[in-house]
């Protein structure tokens, strides 16, 4: 296989090397057609390839905490991009062959493909396995025809067409199945933007999308006829108040050792000067006009700070990594320290590099932060921690998995 797609790749890259402007309009629609089911094709052979992975157990076993996240780190996907690759992988495995027969001979679309499975998914749930077949037949000969949206329009009715005796109590049924896939969809995704802006995307259930509503429409009207912020701004600031609000109840239950709070690091001098900007434990950049309305009601604790930014001095020793040595950690890890791990801070355990049973003490230099999988992870495998020369944390890799050993640092909380 290997060799087949090196040959495949020597190919694709003679193409593009080629000159598209010189055929002829004819020429230049069939390489059109044949470069999409090229794409088509190959991308058949790439969820082959996803659902031996995960099925293998391939990315626990190299310290990723599941198989979407190991592809982020592998083919710098993102995750709901990995996740999606997955699942698609796992239901054209588990459904008809007809529809990985059809993606791999280019008929239909990577697309195509998914709404199918998860079409004929749910007529499986209702009727029998030879009318799951024949609606993957109907479907994938559509597919043929149709966008992924008319498809997609057409497939809530397709009992109408393979099994018209049981389609009205298989609609119920569909529905039923919408509701479970809408649980299980549901989702929030919070993505690091550039300049300390955060982009939200995701799908809430039904009764989220109440509770949301019930909470921030109150605080969206205009305040006052000189009001000049855009709907989407006052949603914006109606969502942080919400957060505001929770904040001060004192309820939320506690984040990795911690109160839920904001934790922000800034240089003390340039606070009393009113020109210093500040830094947030996920390693987002406040202006010095927000530090400074932050810090009127705030908790301020001193920390002593390296020139590399690691902290030297903060609070006694203890024998939990808890309190002021705690927040030592989070101000020089920032988040997981695990190589292509992106858990923050509050999601994070201290892990004594030298186990307190063997006489490792309580100290900046014998700790580092890890997220619960990759503490148990430490525990379990041949990995090795350690602090470099420069104060901060680099893990060995087992000699199975790399035999030169080189150290690796995780990249995704670094300060630049």
């Amino acid at each position: 296989m290997i060799e087949a797609l090196e040959q495949a790749e020597a190919a694709v890259v003679a193409c593009c090397d080629a000159a598209p402007w010189a055929a002829s309009e004819q020429d230049l629609v069939a390489a059109l057609d044949a470069a999409h089911r090229l794409e088509q094709r190959v991308a058949a052979v790439k969820l082959a390839l996803v659902r031996e992975v995960d099925g293998r157990g391939t990315a626990r076993r190299q310290g990723a905490s599941c198989t979407p996240v190991w592809l982020r780190e592998r083919l710098r996907l993102t995750i709901p991009t990995a996740r999606r690759l997955v699942e698609l992988a796992t239901t054209l495995d588990n459904g008809p062959a007809e529809i990985r027969h059809a993606l791999a001979d280019g008929a239909i679309s990577v697309e195509h493909a998914r709404i199918i499975g998860d079409t004929v998914a749910t007529v499986h749930a209702t009727a029998d396995t030879p009318t799951a077949d024949k609606a993957a037949d109907v479907l994938i000969e559509w597919a043929r025809q149709f966008d992924s949206t008319q498809l997609r329009r057409l497939g809530t009715r397709i009992l109408d067409h393979v099994a018209p005796d049981i389609a009205d109590a298989a609609a119920q049924a569909a529905l039923e199945a919408e509701a479970r896939r809408t649980a299980h969809d549901r989702h929030l995704t919070i993505s690091e933007q550039t300049n300390g802006r955060l982009r939200l995307t995701g799908t809430l259930d039904t009764e989220t999308a109440g509770l949301l509503r019930a909470a921030i429409d109150p605080l969206t009207a205009p305040v006052g006829p000189d009001d000049t912020r855009t709907p989407g701004q006052r949603r914006h600031d109606a969502l942080a108040e919400v957060c505001r609000l929770a904040l001060r109840t004192g309820e939320l239950p506690e984040n990795g050792g911690d109160p839920a709070q904001i934790v922000v690091t800034t240089s003390y001098d340039e606070l009393t000067r009113q020109l210093g900007a500040g830094t947030l434990d996920t390693g987002l950049q406040l202006t010095p006009d927000t530090v400074r309305r932050l810090a009127c009601d705030a908790a301020v604790l001193p920390a002593v700070l390296g020139g590399a930014g690691q902290p030297l001095d903060l609070g006694r020793q203890r024998r939990l990594i808890t309190g002021p040595l705690r927040r030592a950690l989070v101000l020089r890890d920032r988040g997981c320290a695990f190589p292509g791990c992106d858990r923050p801070p509050r999601w994070c355990d201290g892990h004594h590099i030298r186990h307190w049973a063997d006489g490792g003490p309580t100290t900046l230099t014998n700790a580092v932060l890890l997220c619960g999988h990759h503490h148990r992870h430490l525990h379990h495998s041949d990995w090795t921690a350690r602090l470099a020369n420069d104060g901060h944390p680099e893990f060995i890799p087992p000699a199975w998995l790399d035999p030169t050993q080189i150290p690796r640092r995780n990249h995704y909380h670094r300060r630049t």
